[in-house]
């Protein structure tokens, strides 16, 4: 089953069972986001990708600089492990990790999640990548890719039992949209998929096409 059609079937039980009108309200809250358009910031093919140093869910220091040596770089960005549409696409991805590392690429994630919340999304998907904790989503921000959980969603959050600070820390409501890019060794974007509408995420045989290309 394709990632796009578990993440439809995810969607279609939320719509059934959150109430009418909270559900009002998040669609409501995606089209806004996506009317402001926050996609346009993001780099596109062709742009030098900018560099990062971020601490992986094991306390190790990852830098675009070191990893990009040996080979392409996915990185993909995801809200926090609160997230159902983003723990099926980490699981997705982890699935593959062996045909990306046989195009000699090199697999990372990158979640405004702080280091202990990251690898409890590690640990609970099984994951055997790289999860990169961006404080505040300081870079993130840097990609133009980053919003602020509106004030209307937090208590519906909250009665859905997430509590987005205890993942990002006191205060911290910034979220990454759903962005997918791939960085070839020269640093270039060879592929970006940024989407404002969370419950969409790159489809990881997507990722493998652009690796093979870039042989």
């Amino acid at each position: 089953m394709t990632l796009g059609k578990q993440l439809n079937e995810v969607k279609e039980a939320s719509a059934q069972n959150i109430p009418a009108d909270k559900l009002e309200v998040m669609l409501a809250e995606t089209e806004t986001l996506k009317a402001a358009a926050l996609e346009e910031n993001a780099p596109k093919t062709g742009d030098t990708f900018p560099h990062f140093l971020l601490t992986d869910q094991l306390g190790k220091s990852v830098s675009l600089a070191e990893i990009i040596k040996t080979g392409p770089v996915v990185i993909t960005f995801y809200r926090g492990g609160w997230c159902p549409y983003c723990n099926l696409e980490l699981r997705a991805y982890q699935s593959i990790l062996e045909d990306i590392s046989a195009q000699g690429a090199r697999l990372v994630a990158i979640t405004p999640e702080l280091p202990d919340a990251s690898l409890s999304t590690a640990e609970k998907n099984e994951l055997k990548f790289s999860v990169l904790s961006d404080p505040k989503s300081e870079f993130s921000k840097k990609l133009g890719i980053v919003f602020s959980l509106p004030e209307s969603l937090r208590p519906i959050y909250k009665g859905f039992g997430i509590d987005v600070e205890s993942h990002n820390g006191e205060g911290v409501f910034e979220l990454p949209l759903a962005a997918t890019f791939v960085i070839a060794e020269n640093g270039k974007v060879a592929f970006a998929d940024v989407n404002a509408d969370y419950t969409y995420r790159t489809e990881p045989s997507k990722v493998l096409e652009v690796l093979a290309q870039l042989k």
